[in-house]
């Protein structure tokens, strides 16, 4: 499994990306798909996202979701939208947080070449 924190709409400078919520939205998903990528994982791999936005404004808290809609395509995870008052970058209107399965499994224990008791 892969956890990720907030992915944040930063820019590749480590500054907030301009826009509005649905621009941020979509950053901030661009940025999550890299750090799914990093833990062997894809958006085609996520569980359920949680999606902030900071607003008490419903029709931005629609575009955020709309954003992510889009960036998961066919692949409709559950989503958790939440509207905030503050998020931690100045200017900051999106976060997006995820829970995501590889496709590939290893059993849990020792490496498979790692030396048995008995032998």
């Amino acid at each position: 499994m892969v956890f990720t924190a907030g992915a944040a709409p930063l820019d590749d400078d480590g500054t907030v990306a301009v826009g509005d919520v649905a621009g941020q939205a979509r950053r901030a998903m661009a940025n999550l798909a890299t750090a799914l990528e990093a833990g062997g994982a894809t958006l085609r791999d996520v569980l359920r996202t949680t999606v902030y936005v900071a607003t008490t404004d419903r029709a931005d808290l629609l575009a955020a979701a709309e954003a992510v809609r889009e960036a998961l395509g066919a692949h409709l995870a559950p989503s958790t939208l939440v509207g905030v008052t503050v998020l931690a970058h100045p200017d900051q209107l999106v976060e997006v947080d995820a829970v995501a399965v590889r496709d590939t499994w290893q059993e849990p224990g020792p490496p498979d070449d790692a030396a048995t008791l008995d032998g």
